[in-house]
Parts: structure tokens; sequence; C-alpha cells
């Protein structure tokens, strides 16, 4: 029997995030459980990515990972244009218009999904304090009333070598951050609030002969949010898409042939970036919000995806995760160790980070149904109200404050520490 202060199910981009802060903030005992490979950093741009905005950029900093991060490939930008085709209303921000205290270089980093859990991966694989069990999943949970219990099953290919199961894990926490499909979620029999978002999303890597111009493009169309991502790259002409549209859309254009589908983008965008070229494989996915309804069940937790998902038009969704981590350290550090199952401090935690991720799907519902088709009379009444507002500063120091994260209330790590 192995035992542990806290056992995180899911090595992800939010499970190292909460390993690797406890650990900062803390001499607890950490266990942490994933059977996924860690992706090696090579010259093919993932095509999963994220924009991570300053509060997340924060909390890699006071982990000493943002160093590591920089040293890969990761795409600051200072613009947004965003503009909705049926009306040809427009918005732009940059961080320079912002009044953010202190001042901001950037609204944020396009960064893949490998290289922040890479530098995330290595960092925990070094603190002694943090225990890895990669080679096997588990196959049970069973929560007592002073710790919890987790059995692994036999390694798939036990029969060509591999050592035998990996013993029981006894730990006082349990943190699911395994993802949407969240198997600790399943087990525990967490109940979850969900809706389709009737959208599925695209997601590659285009070649864009404009250049990115060191911002972030987004066209609202009558079939759904496209986005264009600046990623890093020799000539600053590659972008990462993120396309929400039907699933009968969506399947259409992921089967047709690259030029097709790269003629789609170049229409659908206005040939703001050129002639687009597509330079990697399209995958796609079904969009779905999901809310646990209670982020907290006796001794185990939720936390990042597999507590909630919102639609990805704001790109916001890793970033609630990451406070979600942060926000459960600083609910843990403030208890003694012999007492991190507090109900009544679990109780606020919840309450905190369902309040956010509430709020959150409910502003992403509406930003959804306003760009949702609407008659001709209406859209370019939506069109005038974007290009009002485009000039009304107050309101867009609104929308950059949202963007890069500030805002009060936010745990200790998501404020850079000098």
């Amino acid at each position: 029997m192995q035992k542990f202060d806290v056992l995180i199910v899911g090595a992800g981009m939010v499970g190292l995030t909460l390993a690797l802060a406890l650990r900062k903030n803390s001499q607890l005992s950490v266990a942490i459980t994933d059977t996924t490979p860690l992706a090696q950093i090579d010259n093919e741009h993932d095509v999963r990515v994220s924009a991570i905005n300053i509060a997340s950029k924060n909390i890699f900093d006071n982990l000493g990972i943002w160093s590591e991060i920089s040293q890969n490939r990761h795409q600051a930008y200072q613009h947004m244009h965003v503009w909705d085709k049926a009306s040809g209303g427009k918005l732009d921000f940059c961080a320079s218009d912002g009044d953010t205290f202190p001042p901001q270089d950037h609204l944020g980093w396009i960064i893949e999904n490998k290289v922040i859990r890479h530098a995330l991966w290595q960092k925990a694989q070094a603190d002694e304090g943090i225990s890895f069990f990669t080679d096997s999943k588990l196959a049970s949970i069973a929560v007592g009333d002073s710790e919890v219990f987790a059995s692994f099953a036999a390694p798939e290919n036990l029969n060509a070598g591999n050592s035998a199961p990996s013993m029981p894990i006894l730990a006082k926490l349990l943190v699911g951050a395994d993802g949407a499909n969240s198997w600790v979620r399943q087990q525990i029999d967490m109940e979850m609030f969900f809706k389709d978002y009737d959208h599925h999303a695209i997601v590659g890597t285009v070649k864009c002969p404009q250049g990115h111009q060191n911002t972030a493009w987004q066209v609202f169309l009558e079939s759904g949010p496209l986005a264009f991502l600046p990623l890093e790259s020799e000539h600053n002409d590659l972008c990462s898409i993120v396309y929400s549209t039907s699933p009968d859309e969506a399947q259409r254009l992921v089967n047709s042939n690259k030029v097709e589908f790269a003629k789609a983008l170049t229409a659908a965008s206005d040939g703001k970036l050129g002639d687009i070229e597509l330079v990697s494989e399209r995958f796609t996915y079904p969009l779905t919000m999901r809310l646990v309804q209670n982020f907290v069940k006796d001794r185990v937790i939720l936390i990042g995806d597999a507590a909630h998902t919102i639609h990805p038009l704001a790109g916001q969704g890793v970033n609630l995760g990451l406070l979600d981590a942060i926000a459960l350290v600083d609910t843990l550090c403030a208890q003694p160790t012999n007492e991190l199952a507090n109900a009544q401090a679990l109780k606020a935690f919840a309450r905190w980070r369902k309040s956010e991720a509430s709020e959150m799907i409910a502003a992403m519902a509406a930003i959804k149904e306003m760009f949702a088709p609407k008659p001709a009379p209406l859209a370019l009444i939506r069109g005038l109200g974007m290009n009002i507002l485009n000039h009304v500063a107050p309101v867009k120091n609104t929308f950059i404050s949202q963007a890069l994260g500030i805002k009060d209330n936010l745990p200790s790590m998501a404020y850079k520490i000098q």
C-alpha cells in the first residue's frame, strides 16, 4: 500500500499545474496517474492549441515553467479582430488600448498543448514529492471516512514483460482532472448537467500568405464562428483554426479535399489573410456544455474539463481549468494537513468554482445566441451596434480585461508575484 496526501487522476495541463502548485505552497505528498504518453517537441505543430491569458501566464511564471515554454513555440498576440459576416459589423481590440494596471503588452499567447504539457511534466518529474504512475490505469475507487482507496488494473501489455500492477494507493483526497469524459466522475457518480451545442469543432493548421500580424482573427458566420489563432513560425504565416459549425457541415468540410477546404476558409474569412493553404490533418469533435452539479463529493474533487466544458468561441476553457487548480491549492493550503477534507472549506471552493464556470457558460451562450442567424433587419442592427461599440473605449476596456483574465477574486498564483 502506498500513501499520499493527494492523488490526482489526469496528467494534462490542469492536473500537472495542480501538482506543481501544491508542492510549491506546501509539503503535501502528491501522486499523479495517467497513461497518456508525453508528446515530444518536434518540428510539427500540434493542432491542439490553447489561448493563454495573463492570469494563466502568471500561474506558469510563478511555477517556474514560463521560461521553459517561451524557449519553445509560443506566439504572443497584441490585437484581436472580430467581424460579423452577415452585417459587416466589426470590433478591434489592442492591448495598448486597455486601461489595466499594470499595462499589458499582449492580449494573450497561443501555445501548443504539447508544449505546455511538456514543460509542466518535466518540472513535476524533477520534484521528489510528486510520484508518477503511468504504466497502468486505475481500476476502482473506494471512498472511506478518512481516506480514498484506489487500485490499478494490470498493464495492457503485461504479457510483453511489463511489471505487475502498481500497489494500491491510499490518499486523503482524490482530484479528478481527467478531462471531459472523466472516469473519476463516472466512478463516483457525480451528477452533471449537459447540453449539446449542436456544433462540431474543426481544428487544423493553415498557412496564411498575408501573415497573422500578431492578431487573433474571428469571423461569425451563419453556420458558426471561425477563429484563426496566430502560431509562431519563421514567416509569421501559420495559424491554428477552430471552426465551429453544424455536425453535417463539419463532416462535409472534413471530407472535402484540402484545396476545397482551403478555398472555403479563404471565402469565409473574406480573404483577409490571403489565399489560405491547409498544412496539417483536420480533426473534428462534438461540442457539449457540461457542468457538474457539485465539484466536491466526500473526498473527491473535480476540476477542469472533468467539472465543466464550454464553447471554444472565446478560448477560455483551459484558463478556467487552471484557475480551478490554483483555487484548490489556496483552499487546501489554508487547512492543517490532517484536515485536508474540511467539509466547509471544500464546499466554499465548490461554490466559488461553480459560480465562475456558470458565469462563463452563460457568457458563451449569450454570445452564441447574439450571433445566431437573424432576419436581415436584426442582423443589420447587430452590425450597427458592433460598429458603435468599436468606438466606445470603456466598453472595449471591459472586453480587454475579460480577455486578459484580469478580474477580482482570482486565486493567489494568478497574480504576478514580484
